[in-house]
């Protein structure tokens, strides 16, 4: 939008409101609403200041002041709202000498699209995510001194089929059973629909959607590839319009990678590749899977550097209880073509130039995209420069392999700790061009490790009672 284009929308839609949004450094997204009456063009240019000391992995107290920056090229109407909004996606800036803030997620995926066009190596990063999210019918967990629980509930949950619902109508897909079900073993369609409209009526290109593996009511929406920034802002808007379509249908939506024990948890497949003036830099007719030199690198770099990577792309202790074997689960640190078991995946679905891209099965929605996406192509950016050579393909099933085969592949990190740990020992890759920083990524691991994991390690878990309590 340009400014002309802010003032007509305003008038033409009628807009009561203008809400600016920012990411904090976890991946959530926070917002201030401004009435019409009160919005003035100028914010375009002097910003909207608020506290960052109040925001996850921001400014402490004594240097709370901070500017938000909207971008004019990101607006779009909130679909869920009911009195019209005009929506803008903000970078955050230091009002003092007005720099862009090195911890706001959003800058750090624009230095690295910067950083990628400055190169002598490609100009384009293309993502393609799927991010996959699980609908619920019902949800309740707490955390007391004396109680802990969760539970999940869904209509068509496969723990249902003998439920007396009076009368109970059946049509409940078994475990990891499922994927591409008609109605009404899938009562998801319009859901699923509605959230497409949504997203494209927001500027999304989301392109299908359909039922995932997960009984319990696991979905998927296709997005339409693009440049990692765009990306980055798309996902941020997918995720808010999954969960408040969900939410206006009177359900609830997950983006947690593994909700339920013993079914598929969720994963974000990046589909990625490198453009140079208009060409894919990753196809090469006579190579492996019809993938390039360049191509094969990048995935050296990403498995080279995949435990680091994971602080990034699996951020969550629940994370981990996803990649572990039985699960279509990415956990086994080889590429191969096709194989939904190894950590990296080329596609085979279309012969055709500009469809030749890698998969990285390992990153889950929990994610925070911009850093994601980011994280990634540096780690692969970063195996074309250092010619790095991946151990070489495995195309047999990795679970049926030999145990001492299986011994000599390496695996995913077992838990966020261990991930956090490989970031703290490797790091330099993220460093080039000033992508990430050494505060951003010692704020991370700092954030994660007092907030996340002392909070998980002092807690009794429920099973330690199925356990110990009879010990």
């Amino acid at each position: 939008m340009s400014l002309r284009d802010v003032r007509r929308t305003i008038q033409d839609r009628k807009i009561k409101f203008v809400d600016f949004r920012f990411t904090d450094l976890l991946g959530g997204w926070r917002h201030i609403s401004y009435a019409i009456e009160a919005f003035d063009e100028d914010m375009f240019v002097h910003g909207i200041g608020f506290d960052g000391s109040s925001v996850r992995g921001f400014q402490g107290i004594e240097r709370s002041d901070m500017l938000l920056r909207p971008d004019p090229d990101s607006g779009f109407i909130d679909p869920f709202y009911e009195e019209p909004t005009l929506v803008f996606i903000c970078n955050v800036k230091d009002p003092v000498d007005l720099s862009l803030y090195s911890r706001d997620p959003r800058n750090i995926v624009e230095k690295a699209t910067r950083f990628l066009e400055t190169s002598a190596l490609a100009d384009t990063c293309y993502v393609g995510p799927e991010a996959e999210f699980y609908i619920f019918d019902d949800v309740r967990f707490d955390q007391t001194v004396n109680e802990a629980f969760y539970y999940v509930d869904s209509g068509i949950g496969a723990w249902n089929v003998g439920r007396v619902e009076k009368p109970n109508l059946g049509h409940k897909p078994g475990l990891k059973q499922g994927y591409f079900r008609m109605p009404p073993t899938d009562p998801y369609q319009d859901v699923r629909s509605q959230m497409l409209t949504n997203l494209r009526d927001c500027g999304v290109d989301a392109e299908l959607h359909h039922q995932e593996v997960g009984s319990g009511g696991q979905c998927e929406i296709g997005i339409k590839y693009t440049t990692i920034s765009e990306m980055a802002d798309s996902m941020m808007k997918f995720k808010y319009i999954v969960k408040n379509t969900a939410n206006r249908h009177g359900r609830t939506a997950t983006f947690m990678p593994k909700p339920l024990f013993g079914d598929n948890g969720s994963g974000m497949h990046c589909h990625m590749s490198l453009w140079s003036k208009g060409k894919n830099l990753f196809y090469d007719p006579n190579g492996y899977a019809g993938l390039s030199e360049a191509g094969v690198f990048f995935i050296g770099g990403i498995l080279k550097h995949a435990s680091s990577l994971c602080a990034f792309t699996c951020p969550t202790a629940n994370s981990y209880r996803r990649l572990v074997p039985g699960f279509e689960a990415p956990n086994k640190l080889v590429y191969s073509r096709s194989n939904r078991s190894a950590a990296v995946r080329i596609p085979m679905y279309s012969a055709a130039p500009a469809a030749k891209r890698i998969e990285f099965r390992c990153p889950d929605p929990s994610a925070n995209p911009y850093l994601a996406f980011s994280a990634i192509m540096m780690a692969g950016f970063d195996g074309i420069v250092n010619r790095i050579v991946p151990p070489d393909p495995v195309d047999q099933d990795l679970y049926e392999l030999p145990e001492a085969e299986l011994r000599k592949i390496g695996d995913t990190p077992p838990t966020l700790k261990a991930a956090l740990n490989a970031l703290e020992e490797d790091h330099g890759y993220l460093l080039r061009g000033d992508v990430f920083t050494h505060d951003v990524i010692d704020t991370w691991i700092r954030y994660k490790r007092a907030n996340e994991l002392a909070y998980m390690d002092q807690r009794p878990h429920p099973a330690e009672f199925a356990l110990y309590y009879d010990c």
